[in-house]
């Protein structure tokens, strides 16, 4: 016998992790409006779940995650047999879901159907992974092989299937049934059986169709009349119930033998594959994910696997990149490098021209603290990154409390409603914050909110219009010193030679020079303005 695998999971390295992910003990507060606004729900989508289900804040459980990935990621094989086993799986749920609504469980054929559904998904398993698990590295795909494998090549699996297609001819090999219907005096149907099951199809009895087939004989496969159910002017009720009254006569028929054999099936074959009804959200997850990632690698673009701190608050890349920028333009993708940590800063100013790249790395720090801790690899060269116990984003919304509290208000409050959960271990992205109101009242309330993060002593990053903003750092970090505040310091999206280069630097803004350049640009220079005049 094998193994249990009834707890297996591809997600998770054992039952306690999977029992802690499940009753929420270990769940980044991450939620599906966060993953809208970074983008990954747009190049990461799934059916059968919420992408927020899969983050987790167990070192182990990402570690294992990403060496599932990588299997997947070097093995495309893996992807396409998990592909042909959701329908498969699907087909079973189907059938369940039937049996539940009727509740009849006493549907011996569809109980025949669902034992040959188990054993294609065994053999889909077993043709698709067998041959390549040599090649595997994660402890999942190893498991999985080697149960499967286990499995297949037993000597009372092997016997079982056979006897089992045996039965299944049987019942398959059924083409025709012969019945017998009692009349009472006024010639009524008083009662009606099957009298026989027949391996060949009944013909017409009509003339002309004794005439095409040069057959006169009559036998006992020779139809001398039409039941009127399956006539063309009978309603679809009339036709379905004379075919369900078959099938009970056919269940009936074969009741004996498959009730045992279903019994025999259900003590070996169902309870080592039922396991796999359990894996069809992991799968779509899994196989989403690594279209993702094969997709991005294909593109020539890095993916690595990050260093997981966590006795630091750290976030630190090289060659970091937006993965959704990838997924959606052609072009050249522009690289960059962050580096948060405690000894230095933790939280940055980011400011720069319009469109000049700033909404795109605030996003892809986000995206890459949220793959990692969906155990995926990251978009980036190389990544240092602590874990974070919940992720916030404050970006731009047309929401509907506008109404009542006006734009600056709805801002405001969904500033205070991320004061009252964040924590030093949290990451919090500001894109474009305040912008719904001028820039004196906007750099006020701007600074009071960095001060408040620079005394929680979490990662973040704050993308802004308000350039004199970066002036205010130094006064800012002075201001939370003594009460053990964060460093706070200024990351510039660049201009160069007039154009937006999108590359980030650490330098203090200026802001001047941002309007200077793209004012060159087209023109609008008083130089250029009096030559126009003057024409």
């Amino acid at each position: 016998m094998t193994a249990d695998l009834s707890r297996f999971s591809l997600i998770y390295p054992d039952e306690a992790s999977g029992t802690a992910a499940h009753d929420n003990g270990d769940k980044s507060a991450v939620d599906m409006f966060v993953l809208d606004e970074l983008g990954l729900t747009e190049i990461f989508k799934l059916k059968n779940s919420d992408l927020n289900e899969y983050f987790t804040t167990d070192p182990a459980v990402i570690r294992h995650r990403m060496e599932v990935f990588g299997d997947m990621v070097e093995n495309p094989e893996i992807s396409t047999t998990l592909n042909k086993l959701i329908p498969i799986l699907n087909d079973i749920m189907e059938l369940r879901r039937l049996e539940a609504d009727t509740g009849n469980t006493e549907n011996y054929l569809e109980s025949l159907t669902e034992i040959e559904l188990y054993i294609s998904s065994i053999s889909t398993l077993y043709e698709g992974l067998c041959p390549i698990k040599g090649r595997f590295k994660s402890h999942a795909f190893i498991t999985l092989s080697d149960r499967i494998t286990e499995l297949v090549e037993s000597d009372y699996y092997k016997e079982l299937n056979k006897k089992l297609r045996e039965l299944t001819n049987r019942v398959r090999d059924i083409k025709s049934v012969t019945i017998g219907v009692n009349l009472d005096a006024q010639l009524r149907p008083t009662s009606a059986g099957v009298l026989s099951v027949n391996p060949e199809a009944f013909r017409s009895g009509d003339v002309i169709d004794k005439i095409l087939r040069l057959n006169f004989k009559e036998d006992e496969y020779t139809c001398i009349a039409n039941l009127v159910p399956f006539n063309k002017k009978q309603s679809e009720n009339q036709k379905t119930a004379l075919a369900l009254a078959f099938n009970s006569a056919i269940n009936d028929v074969y009741k004996q033998s498959l009730r045992s054999w279903k019994k025999i099936v259900q003590s070996y074959v169902l309870e080592n594959t039922d396991f796999l009804l359990n894996l069809v959200p992991e799968i779509e997850f899994l196989v989403k994910g690594t279209l993702l990632l094969r997709y991005l690698k294909s593109r020539g673009l890095a993916l690595c696997i990050p260093e997981i701190k966590t006795d630091e608050i750290i976030f630190k890349a090289t060659g970091l990149y937006n993965p959704c920028v990838a997924v959606k333009v052609d072009d050249d993708i522009v690289t960059n490098d962050l580096d948060f940590c405690e000894d230095d800063a933790l939280i940055f100013v980011l400011t720069g021209p319009n469109r000049g790249g700033k909404s795109v790395i605030t996003c892809a720090m986000g995206l890459a603290q949220a793959m990692m801790q969906l155990g995926m690899f990251v978009p980036a060269d190389s990544a240092t990154i602590s874990i974070a116990d919940s992720i916030y984003t404050h970006f731009p919304t047309g929401a509907d409390d506008t109404i009542d509290k006006g734009r600056l208000g709805e801002e405001c409050a969904r500033l205070n409603d991320i004061f009252l959960k964040v924590t030093s271990k949290s990451l919090v992205l500001l894109d474009e914050s305040l912008s719904s109101t001028g820039s004196f009242e906007a750099s006020y309330i701007a600074a009071e909110v960095l001060a408040g993060l620079s005394r929680v002593g979490c990662r973040c990053l704050f993308s802004t219009h308000l350039h004199e903003l970066a002036s205010e750092i130094d006064g800012i970090n002075a201001r939370t010193a003594n009460d053990g505040g964060v460093k706070i310091d200024s990351l510039v999206a660049g201009i160069e030679e007039g154009k937006r280069s999108f590359k980030i630097h650490r330098i203090k803004p200026d802001g001047k020079s941002y309007a200077r350049d793209i004012a060159a640009k087209y023109g609008i220079t008083y130089e250029n303005i009096v030559k126009n005049i003057e024409r």
